[in-house]
């Protein structure tokens, strides 16, 4: 495997770029390739099963065009099949699980609150997470149907945003947590409506800092890290409509001059 070859990343849609962003920070001599599963977002209302045989066909694109690693930038993905999709790749893979460990040392009073969808919350990477680092904090989980939706559809900044959000916050802010888990790959493009919403007393943690370093962990190890030659670029694929997505692309990373390829994918 040449160092030179790009790492992929991968997400119910257009929320895994929040990761990509950090790890283009971290990493930018890397070349990325970015799949959106639009077509099928989101992942959070939909059955283990139907997740990990999309996470298996689009880990195997990825493997085709010569991705050195995969970052399941989902945390309802990773919840789902993370392990699964590692018995079928022969690349390294990682993978997300919400920031309950840093939030649990960040809280001040001893409650957190934990932003998911259903499938993340119900999950068993939860729940070890939830016993191995917060048996002695109390955990409000809120899941948040419809949130991805908005994001998916540019609605950063509508009201209809910050209605749902509202919704969502309130059980959170009534039981006075003070550190709030972003465990969903879509919501750090909410976050300054959110941290204006809970208010300057509450901490926000996502962990796609997190996974960029980890990524860059594991291609020092394997050897697999570009050290040299021209800043990385980027390519984007999606299930979903090629206009849609790219104009929503264009918005969260920041550029005007991306093309988005549609790629239906077909389960085998």
């Amino acid at each position: 495997m040449s160092q030179r070859a790009p790492i992929g990343v991968f997400d119910s849609g257009v929320g895994g770029l929040s990761v990509a962003r950090d790890i283009r920070k971290l990493l930018p001599l890397e070349d990325i390739i970015y799949y959106a599963d639009s077509a099928y977002c989101p992942y959070g209302d939909k059955d283990p099963q139907t997740i990990r045989q999309r996470e298996k066909a689009i880990g195997e694109f990825l493997v085709s065009q010569g991705c050195k690693l995969i970052v399941v930038a989902c945390n309802t993905a990773s919840s789902a099949g993370l392990e699964y999709l590692r018995r079928f790749l022969k690349v390294p893979v990682v993978g997300m699980e919400p920031g309950v460990k840093p939030a649990v040392a960040a809280t001040r009073n001893g409650k957190i609150g934990v932003l998911a969808t259903c499938v993340t919350i119900a999950g068993d990477r939860f729940s070890s997470l939830v016993k191995r680092y917060a048996e002695e904090t109390e955990v409000i989980t809120q899941p948040c149907p419809g949130l991805v939706e908005l994001i998916e559809s540019g609605k950063l900044n509508a009201p209809e945003t910050e209605e749902k959000l509202r919704t969502f916050l309130q059980p959170i802010l009534d039981k006075k947590a003070d550190t709030i888990v972003l465990g969903c790959t879509h919501y750090p493009f909410l976050r300054p409506m959110l941290e204006s919403l809970a208010g300057p007393g509450v901490s926000v943690i996502d962990t796609g800092q997190a996974v960029a370093k980890q990524v860059s962990r594991v291609l020092s190890a394997c050897n697999l890290a570009k050290n040299s030659g021209p800043l990385g670029t980027e390519q984007f694929y999606t299930s979903g409509n090629q206009t849609e997505v790219e104009e929503v692309i264009r918005t969260l990373w920041l550029r005007d001059n991306i093309s988005v390829k549609t790629l239906p994918l077909n389960v085998k």
